[in-house]
């Protein structure tokens, strides 16, 4: 068995469900955050994975934010990537989404065997070569084709990352009083969550609460008729507030 967990097909479900177990035994042992805009780092301290700030060099045409290594329970920052330094939801976002990775792609008794292993060897290096990456364009990871298995990781992992820091739950707590379809509310609703935007978008149209026709956001099956049409919303908009 290797460090990397061979490719399954995980349902919506089974994605949502494993991120709930993860805020249940956080919840359990007393240790969500005061604020749930820090969930991520306090998930990835409960987990214990490291996280560190490094600079390095990506395959051309590629940028990666994130890697994360399961050999040393390490998960490493692009330093070089200011995205992540300026945006704390894109911050929290790829955090949670290299968390995915860990609870959803690695056996995680085989890199715990490895970790050990290299500790007691003291003279060994740990193989750092087995790790999993994250691409920074959010949209790609949803829009473009799932050929590989390294494209399902991907989406899963993003999936899961937005069922950590956004569940049911807590979008239905945020979400009282306030207008999803009001922008002033909706960036009320990311600063608290502590998400970048185009994450919660993604998130509120999963969960069917708006629906997007062309460049506007319309109510979803599951929000209340007659709230007001988010008029002038466009891809782009979101984009640039990365």
């Amino acid at each position: 068995m290797g460090v990397i967990k061979s490719h399954q097909h995980l349902s919506k479900q089974k994605i949502e469900d494993q991120a709930g177990q993860v805020l249940a035994q956080l919840q359990a042992k007393k240790c969500l955050p005061r604020k749930w805009s820090q969930l991520a780092d306090a998930i990835a301290d409960f987990l214990d994975l490291g996280i560190v700030w490094e600079s390095f060099e990506v395959t051309p045409g590629e940028v990666v934010a994130a890697k994360i290594y399961p050999t040393t329970r390490q998960i490493e920052l692009n330093n070089q990537f200011q995205a992540l330094h300026r945006n704390e939801g894109f911050y929290q976002s790829t955090l949670a989404h290299e968390i995915g990775h860990w609870v959803l792609h690695v056996n995680q008794a085989e890199a715990d065997g490895l970790l050990c292993q290299g500790e007691l060897l003291l003279d060994a290096a740990i193989d750092r070569t087995v790790f999993l990456c994250r691409t920074v364009d959010e949209r790609a990871i949803y829009q473009r084709a799932k050929q590989t298995q390294e494209d399902w990781r991907e989406w899963q992992a993003q999936y899961f990352a937005s069922c950590l820091l956004m569940p049911r739950f807590k979008i239905e707590e945020v979400r009282q009083g306030r207008n999803l379809l009001n922008w002033s509310h909706l960036n009320a609703i990311q600063e608290e969550l502590g998400v970048s935007k185009r994450n919660l978008l993604h998130r509120l149209k999963d969960l069917e609460f708006v629906q997007e026709s062309g460049d506007r956001l319309y109510p979803g099956k599951n929000l209340k008729s007659g709230e007001p049409l988010l008029a002038g919303w466009h891809e782009s908009s979101v984009v640039k507030s990365l």
